[in-house]
């Protein structure tokens, strides 16, 4: 089994204009054309069995439309979360709403909603999406959008796990993307799970192999950043690290099912 814990989908009405403003600003061409269709299709391409889609609300009047989206999915090969702004004052009854609403999860980007991730805003957000039993995942490290404007930097999720200590917090890009040494530095062996979007491609392998083995497969998830990057290729790359059979299985999907609970 293969589970993508990270990729992104839009209605159909914005998808095109979505992607077309977000490859300007980060220079990065998409795999897909953004919509579920274009999602479902790379999914199965890849042999992929389930891909968890990361809604961002860039603004608190967002809430509703995009989470509207977003509930539509919620079971088959396309799961998506939730999504929240940290400004949002009555942040406790929309965490509540989307737990009702079936979600396992929430997205939080704070590139894109422009609030540093030790922001008391977030840490209560996190905070309670852990009472409420919610999967919490973050962009982490460096972003296209503002490369010399770090937003979620590991010493910035260090200090997280250390004040709230949630329960279920998945740093995106492997703990830090392209701050890999910070990560082993402050993140590497403590209570939180990495992904590895948008990292095959560009991690040193050898870095990649000893951080999994130090910080244990049981906390990496498999991800992509679909449609920035291709599910096939990264299945494959996937399967051409040097990792033992159990490793590999575990981040293919035993650490995402265990989160999902499917």
């Amino acid at each position: 089994m293969i589970i993508d814990f990270h990729t992104h989908m839009f209605p159909d009405k914005i998808a095109r204009g979505t992607l077309e403003f977000l490859e300007g600003a980060c220079k990065t061409r998409p795999c897909t054309d953004g919509t579920y269709k274009g999602l479902l299709s790379s999914t199965r391409k890849a042999g992929v069995d389930i891909s968890v889609a990361l809604p961002v609300v860039t603004k608190p009047s967002q809430f509703h439309s995009v989470n509207e989206f977003a509930s539509h999915y919620q079971e088959g090969q396309i799961i998506s979360f939730g999504g929240i702004h940290p400004e949002e004052e009555d942040y406790k009854e929309q965490l509540k709403q989307l737990k009702n609403m079936g979600f396992k999860g929430i997205k939080l980007h704070p590139d894109y909603q422009d609030m540093y991730f030790d922001d008391i805003r977030y840490k209560r957000i996190v905070s309670y999406a852990s009472e409420l039993g919610l999967i919490v995942s973050v962009h982490a490290g460096v972003d296209p959008k503002c490369p010399q404007d770090v937003h979620c930097t590991p010493k910035m999720a260090e200090e997280m796990l250390l004040e709230v200590q949630p329960a279920m917090l998945v740093l995106a890009h492997f703990g830090g993307n392209e701050m890999w040494d910070d990560v082993e530095r402050y993140l590497v062996g403590r209570d939180v799970y990495l992904d590895t979007a948008v990292v095959l491609d560009t991690m040193d392998e050898e870095q990649f192999v000893r951080m999994v083995r130090n910080h244990g497969a049981d906390k990496v998830l498999f991800a992509t950043d679909s449609p920035w990057r291709d599910q096939r290729e990264f299945v494959e790359r996937m399967q051409r690290i040097p990792l033992t059979d159990e490793e590999r299985e575990q981040i293919f999907a035993g650490t995402a099912r265990k989160l999902l609970k499917i």
